[in-house]
């Protein structure tokens, strides 16, 4: 009777921590913030002074978190949505808070909170307002895991010699699970598997991390992760009980540097009585480096979007004010852009200043995958410090080209002065009352 006491209260502690602590997994954590207050003390209504300063404070709590999950561009473009929808209900946002000290200074009363944000809430907020994509602020990531299993005599993978064999990754499929509820998009799902040739890439070897690369970034992805998987039968048995072993590792190629800048590695071992076991092996090892992983990864790539690169963007062409609005309203939704400013603005051609997260290379690459109804875009220079860009006539478009005597002839990549001027300059000042600066 004891013991069957005993399974049952282990049971049941398991389903008590275990299942809240998966269900917390999932949803994003509470940030934390300690901020201060004030508020004047009107009619030596001291108690009223105070929730208002406790008010103040968190009210900078949430504005801060709202800073934390979008772009300075993003917070700009939405400060009525902070004053009307966050602000306004700041207590659906506080999962907690203390007072740490408050004292009456000069008929103000002050105070410091220390209060947790849910992030997750907020989250919500933001997404049925439009303004915030959680899949959308994450890296898009390829996935190439080789594996073994005690019945394969080689690793099997899907980009290099397959020899006709069914690729099924147990690894893979549980790695692409937590990148699911991490909310980490992937470019290939499934089993629809692409063929590398198809986008001239060779792999020289199973774990060839140049052809791995080139393969992400024409399959468009932020990053790679180029793995292993190795499940095996141990020597410990019990009865008739089989333990297998499982190893993984797996290491996280970024598209932007083109070089491996994660790597974590994890083993699991379970007990069955025929292969199954190895399987379930790769799926706890799997498991376990994908939760580290994404870690990594939402770090990494939180960091690397706070750098950014400040470069000029010369643009000119026909039908010039009309296409570099339409152009503008495009380079809204490339998400790494930080800002952009204008440094000299005329009637056929501008020099803004972009700071972006990437290089001017990526941007070039950004802007080149951009649509536009009645207008192409041509890259014609891509330097360290610059992008030059022209408007040209849609295959399609009926639009007759202005003539040369314009100054809008054909930008050769030989260095040219038809950008060069004054920031001073007035010409096409009528412009810049047209374009908003964001």
């Amino acid at each position: 009777m004891i013991p069957k006491i005993r399974f049952l209260l282990t049971a049941f502690i398991i389903a008590i921590f275990c299942f809240p602590l998966a269900r917390a997994m999932a949803a994003r954590q509470d940030s934390v913030h300690i901020t201060t207050g004030q508020h004047k003390i009107s009619d030596q209504d001291t108690s009223g002074a105070q929730k208002a300063a406790v008010r103040d404070a968190l009210e900078k709590a949430v504005q801060s978190a709202f800073a934390t999950m979008v772009s300075p561009q993003k917070l700009g473009e939405n400060l009525d949505f902070i004053y009307d929808r966050l602000l306004a209900n700041t207590m659906d946002f506080v999962s907690s808070y203390r007072v740490i000290n408050g004292m009456v200074h000069n008929g103000v009363y002050l105070v410091g909170v220390e209060s947790k944000i849910s992030l997750e809430i907020m989250e919500k907020r933001l997404c049925d307002a439009g303004i915030f994509n959680p899949v959308r602020n994450n890296p898009k990531v390829l996935v190439l895991i080789a594996e073994q299993g005690p019945e394969d005599t080689h690793p099997r993978c899907w980009w290099w010699q397959p020899e006709g064999q069914p690729y099924a990754s147990v690894a893979e499929k549980s790695l692409e699970a937590v990148f699911e509820q991490a909310r980490i998009p992937l470019v290939v799902t499934g089993s629809h598997y692409p063929d590398p040739a198809a986008y001239n890439v060779v792999f020289s070897a199973m774990d060839d991390q140049t052809a791995a690369m080139a393969l992400g970034q024409a399959l468009k992805a932020d990053m790679v992760v180029l793995g292993t998987a190795l499940a095996q039968e141990s020597a410990n048995r019990m009865e008739n009980e089989k333990t297998f072993e499982a190893d993984v590792s797996f290491t996280v190629l970024d598209m932007a540097s083109q070089k491996g800048v994660i790597h974590t590695t994890s083993t699991a071992t379970a007990k069955s009585i025929d292969t199954r076991g190895a399987g379930q092996a790769l799926v706890q090892a799997a498991e376990t480096a994908g939760q580290a992983l994404t870690e990594k990864i939402e770090g990494f790539w939180a960091q690397a979007m706070k750098e950014k690169r400040t470069f000029d963007l010369y643009v000119e062409g026909d039908t010039f004010l009309a296409r570099f609005i339409a152009l503008k309203r495009q380079l809204k939704d490339i998400r790494e852009i930080e800002d952009i400013s204008p440094r000299e603005l005329g009637s056929s051609h501008a020099i803004m200043e972009v700071s972006y997260k990437g290089t001017p290379a990526e941007f070039a690459n950004a802007v080149m995958l951009r649509t536009f109804e009645e207008f192409g875009i041509e890259v014609s220079m891509v330097s360290d410090n610059a992008v030059k860009i022209r408007f040209v006539a849609s295959p399609n478009s009926n639009v007759a080209p202005q003539s040369p005597q314009d100054g809008l002839n054909v930008i050769t990549p030989q260095p040219d002065t038809s950008f060069q001027g004054s920031a001073n300059s007035t010409t096409g000042q009528g412009i810049v009352q047209e374009i908003p600066q964001e």
